[in-house]
């Protein structure tokens, strides 16, 4: 049976995930098999952690990457807290916050959501009223970077009415690392967890992760067992820390990718990544609402690597994206649950935030349209 290599095709890649890879990253990740308890692969690891604990903005000691994609980073989060009949609250106003709540039930827990339409935010007094009603609450979770939407949460508020309770507070930030401003220790975040092919722009496959002290006390004070072997963080710990005790068999190349590729996010430092993203997605936006789009989420909590809009009547959205990626190379998103065959989802993330991508984009758009 002859098949043949499985080369892709050139694409650009301009939707909610994954983005574009720096050169560096992908040869990094094509570098020669070296074996996971090898101790210059340690070294290597304790550099990811290192690094990582810059980009979160945490002194946090419990800060790694988990073997897994931002999901997987989601239910180590919540497995590793929750034990069965906990109450947690989770705020949900997209795709995400809801997983977050499935993944809270799956465990055992007794789930308060606080549901908003889609595209806003969620309002810090909801949460302050559900801390009142639930004081035994086990964490507050909210999406930092909601993908499905565009909504933009800001987190210092929530963090200073976490931090009066005995909750923790555990944050999603899968497509906000390295694209929009987050301050770990500084806002009292307890879990974040994030994703590596969002504005760190390294493919899919691991997802980065810190515990702070607080959280760390909450799972040694377990009466049950985690309630997922692969992710138990009492055991994946033991690799990452001095013990090196061997868990599971860590993903070699992409852990060197990600090394390789916060080294470039921390080159050309986290403010002037903000800031470029910042810049590049007002741009687009500007550009969009030009052309008679609707931007979906809520004024003033906009992200700006992650816009969703709507186009005007008469324009099929999902025969213009099927266009733009057959004729031009360019991959943008559809719209997910609520926002289903009306919305586009364009992620200017990582690599991809650049004047010129915006540009390749919006000419090509306006050729579909006026074709």
């Amino acid at each position: 049976m002859e098949i043949a290599a499985a080369i892709p095709p050139e694409r650009l890649l301009l939707g909610p995930g994954p983005s574009p890879v720096h050169p560096r990253v992908a040869e990094a990740q094509a570098r020669g098999m070296i074996g996971h308890m090898d101790p210059w692969f340690l070294g290597a690891a304790d550099e990811v952690s290192t690094m990582l604990r810059a980009v979160l903005r945490t002194q946090n000691p419990l800060t790694y990457a988990v073997s897994g994609t931002g999901s997987a980073g989601m239910e180590t989060a919540v497995v590793n807290l929750v034990e069965p009949g906990d109450t947690v609250v989770v705020g949900v106003n997209g795709v995400f916050g809801g997983r977050i709540a499935d993944t809270a039930r799956r465990a055992g827990a007794e789930v308060v959501t606080i549901e908003e339409e889609w595209g806003r935010i969620i309002p810090p007094e909801r949460i302050e009223e559900a801390l009142r009603a639930h004081p035994g609450t086990r964490f507050v979770a909210v999406v930092q970077a909601e993908t499905s939407t565009g909504a933009w949460q800001p987190l210092e508020e929530i963090g200073r009415l976490v931090a009066d309770t005995e909750a923790l507070l555990l944050v999603d930030a899968v497509t906000a690392v390295g694209g929009v401003p987050l301050e770990t220790d500084r806002w009292g975040l307890d879990v974040v967890y994030a994703g590596t092919q969002k504005c760190l722009s390294v493919p899919p496959g691991l997802a980065p992760i810190t515990f702070s002290a607080k959280a760390e006390a909450v799972i040694e004070r377990r009466s049950s067992p985690v309630r997922s072997w692969y992710l138990d963080v009492a055991a994946v710990r033991k690799w990452w820390g001095s013990e090196r005790t061997y868990h599971h068999t860590a993903p070699i190349s992409a852990l060197l990718g990600l090394h390789e590729g916060l080294r470039l996010v921390l080159e050309e430092g986290l403010e002037r990544r903000w800031a470029r993203h910042a810049e590049v997605g007002a741009l687009f936006q500007e550009h969009v609402v030009d052309r008679d789009a609707t931007l979906l989420a809520q004024e003033g909590h906009r992200l700006p690597q992650l816009t969703s809009f709507a186009w005007p009547d008469g324009v099929d959205e999902g025969a213009v994206r099927r266009r733009l990626l057959a004729d031009h190379g360019i991959e943008v998103g559809g719209g997910l649950g609520n926002f289903a065959g009306r919305a586009w989802r364009v992620g200017l993330m990582g690599e991809g935030a650049t004047h010129a991508n915006v540009d390749r984009l919006l000419d090509a758009v306006d050729e579909i349209l006026e074709g």
